[in-house]
Formats: C-alpha cells, structure tokens, sequence
C-alpha cells in the first residue's frame, strides 16, 4: 500500500462516487486525512463517510459545486482544520448526452468547460498559494479521459476538448512550480464502469465498447483510484508533469 508524501489532508472533489469516491477509501485507507467534496447527494456523501469511519484517516464530506470558484477558499479553509494539506485530487467532471458536435448547445460546453476547466483551475491556484506561502510542498493529481487523446468525435468533443485543457495545464502547472517541491500530474483513465455513461444519456456505454478494447474489458473505478494514489504517494517523488494512462493499452 502506498503511503503518504507526509501525514497530511487530501482534498478529493467529486468525491462521493465513482473514481473518486474508490480515492476517498483509498486515501483513508492509506492514513490521509480527507475532505471529499459533492453537489447534492447528501445520503450518498454521508455513506461514504460511514464506509471509511474504521479507516486510519479520517474522512469528512463538504457540499460545494465546482461552479462556484468563489468557495474555494472554503474548501481549503475546511481540509486544514483537519490538518496540512498534502494533496489535492480533482476528481469532479461532467458531460452531456452522446451526439454530434453540430447538435450541441453551447451554454451545455459552457457549463462543462466551467466544471471541468474553471473550477479546477480554481482549487488549483488557491491550494498552490497556500503551499508557496507557506513554504511547504504539496502534490495534485488531476483527472482527464483517454478522449482528451481521441477527440471522441461523434459523442462529445466538447468534453474531450475540456480534458485536453486539463493536461495542457496540469504541465504548465508542474514545470511552473516544481522547485517549490509542488508537483501536479494527470490520471487519464479509459472507459470505466462509472455512472458518467447514465449522465450522457446511455447507462450501458461502458458495455458496450468493452469488446472491442484490447483487455476486452473496462476498467473499475477502484483501479483508476489506485493510480491517483500513487501519485499522491512519495513513492511518485520525482514524477511531475506526467499524463498517467490507466486504458488497458487502449
């Protein structure tokens, strides 16, 4: 089990399913302290809570909507009262319904590329401040798609287009700020079984494309998270700036 660049807090957005919920236990699990962001699905986010309450870390949940980059200072605020911030995951992401680029809505791209985009950036700069400030290293790992490679046309470039924003600035982030110990790297996950498929209008997606990936199969969303771990890890030390594939050689 990999283990913490220092004991500290982790903050994970998205955090109540999915991949980043499987980031969540894994983070606990390996005896970071984590505070999980999530929009609205208050039950869900008090599960998760429960499901980590015997794990080393301590793990607790803070509604707050990507959206809104005005609360960033909140979140922050909010994971250092469970101590030094190690981390940060930005797990949080959205899409739209599968379709062509000519059917699209642009207030639709507008509100993915603020999700996926702005308020990523946001929680980014906000974290690195407090890292320079203070003097201390930190690492991010944020979350992009095989489809910031593949363009995903004819389902939604759009959203391959806000994940390819994501690579190009997690590597500006990580050469910008590397001699001050912070680093920041990308997980690219291919087709996983999460509930992303349900959200673009066809829950059986992931079933759909597993035969004809080389493994013949999606990837879980434990297996993903596992990734993001790692990173996280100071067994990762001197890895910044990398676009980390979990694809199954897609």
């Amino acid at each position: 089990m990999s283990q913490p660049l220092r004991p500290g807090t982790v903050i994970i957005t998205g955090g109540s399913r999915g991949i980043g919920a499987e980031t969540v236990v894994l983070c606990a699990q390996a005896g970071y302290d984590v505070l999980f962001t999530y929009v609205a699905n208050h039950e869900r986010a008090a599960q998760l809570v429960q499901r980590c309450a015997d794990l080393p870390g301590r793990v607790q949940a803070m509604q707050a909507d990507a959206r809104d980059t005005a609360r960033a200072g909140e979140v922050l605020q909010r994971a250092l009262q469970l101590g030094r911030l190690a981390g940060l995951v930005n797990n949080v992401g959205i899409t739209s319904r599968i379709g062509s680029f000519l059917d699209l809505d642009m207030a639709v791209a507008r509100d993915v590329m603020e999700v996926n985009v702005i308020g990523l950036m946001a929680l980014c700069q906000i974290c690195v401040r407090h890292w320079v400030e203070g003097g201390q290293r930190g690492s991010i790992v944020n979350l992009s798609s095989l489809a910031a490679a593949s363009g995903a046309p004819h389902e939604y470039i759009h959203y391959a287009g806000s994940k390819g924003a994501v690579e190009a600035f997690t590597l500006g982030l990580a050469r910008e700020f590397a001699a001050r110990g912070i680093r920041a790297n990308v997980v690219s996950p291919g087709t996983t079984e999460t509930e992303i498929h349900a959200s673009s209008g066809e829950p059986g997606r992931a079933q759909r494309v597993a035969a004809r990936l080389p493994m013949q199969r999606v990837a879980q969303a434990q297996e993903v998270a596992q990734a993001v771990l790692w990173l996280l890890s100071q067994q990762a030390s001197y890895v910044s700036g990398t676009v980390l594939k979990v694809t199954g050689a897609a």
